[in-house]
């Protein structure tokens, strides 16, 4: 089987940080699994000795060096014709106003219409840059299906990086805007907890004491109003962290949960119009891959969110 040759050094920020862990990093998309299987069959290299535990602490300034097995050809998702808004676009990278009810990669139950097949359609050439790495070409971060707006994508292994390091390290600015049931007792404070899986619904993740991962949320209170009868609060919602489903399980752990999202608002959340999680990613900020410029973007607020912000009272 053919194989590509990566190659890292390690900076001062990732120094200390367990090898597999470093490697979820550097090689985005590839699954903890996956990664400590190369380490154990000796394809992870640390200035060029062998390294097999995954829980090896890296140095600043070390040498790594991972061997990739190639992906079968027929194992790629399927190319799909491009039909998303873009707010910007340039050699190495590409932001997309990505629509609600639009998946980001392929996963089991949603094979095809994701981002990742638009993307291959539009960019064939992605599949050569990326396939043999076992990762979702160029995605760098994650919107949740339901949830409309700013994403931005790699168009070549070194931007992914790059732009994978730059979430890692927290110098990007991701700001939402959410409409939620209720009006919160304060106009604007910030969320911090752990969030992981739910104890019971394994399908849920929650604010838990222990096994989590530390998530932190800023909200303030843009607008307040009713909509069918019901109280609502248009926030502006920023996160420095970036979990699984974060600003929905803090809102409804602060008792404002996103209408439209029956998984984390149940029924309560139900309002005319809100067909899906009323959720949206407005504001992206973050350094060029290549230069290191500061760059913003801005998503449109999409037909459906607006209708419902039309009609508050």
């Amino acid at each position: 089987m053919n194989v590509k040759r990566l190659e890292f050094v390690i900076d001062s920020g990732s120094a200390g940080t367990r090898l597999d862990r470093c490697l979820s990093r550097l090689v985005p998309g590839s699954s903890r699994s996956f990664l400590q299987k190369l380490i154990r069959d000796g394809l992870v290299r640390g200035d060029g000795e062998a390294l097999t535990l995954p829980r090896y602490p890296v140095r600043s300034g070390m040498r790594i060096a991972v061997e990739l097995p190639e992906e079968p050809e027929n194992e790629l998702p399927e190319s799909e014709p491009f039909e998303f808004p873009i707010l910007y676009e340039d050699s190495v990278m590409l932001v997309i106003n990505k629509p609600a009810g639009v998946v980001v990669h392929p996963a089991a139950g949603n094979p095809n219409g994701t981002v990742v097949n638009a993307l291959l359609g539009r960019y064939p050439e992605l599949a050569r840059e990326f396939s043999c790495l076992r990762m979702r070409p160029g995605i760098v971060h994650r919107l949740d299906k339901d949830t409309s707006g700013c994403l931005v994508v790699a168009k070549t292994p070194e931007a992914q990086f790059k732009l994978g390091t730059a979430f890692a390290e927290r110098r990007t600015s991701k700001r939402y805007l959410a409409l939620v049931r209720g009006v919160p007792v304060r106009s604007s404070g910030e969320l911090s907890g752990l969030i992981g899986r739910h104890p019971v619904n394994r399908q849920k993740m929650a604010v838990v004491d222990r096994n989590g991962k530390l998530a932190i949320t800023r909200y303030r209170v843009v607008r307040t109003g009713s909509l069918d009868g019901v109280p609502v609060s248009l926030l502006e919602v920023e996160i420095a962290t970036g979990r699984t489903h974060q600003i929905r399980v803090h809102l409804a752990w602060l008792g404002h949960p996103v209408l439209g999202d029956a998984l984390y608002g149940g029924a309560r959340c139900a309002v005319t119009g809100a067909g899906r999680q009323m959720l949206h990613a407005r504001h992206l900020a973050l350094p060029h891959p290549l230069t290191g410029e500061q760059l913003e973007f801005t998503a449109p607020v999409p037909d459906d969110f607006q209708s419902l912000l039309d009609r508050m009272s």
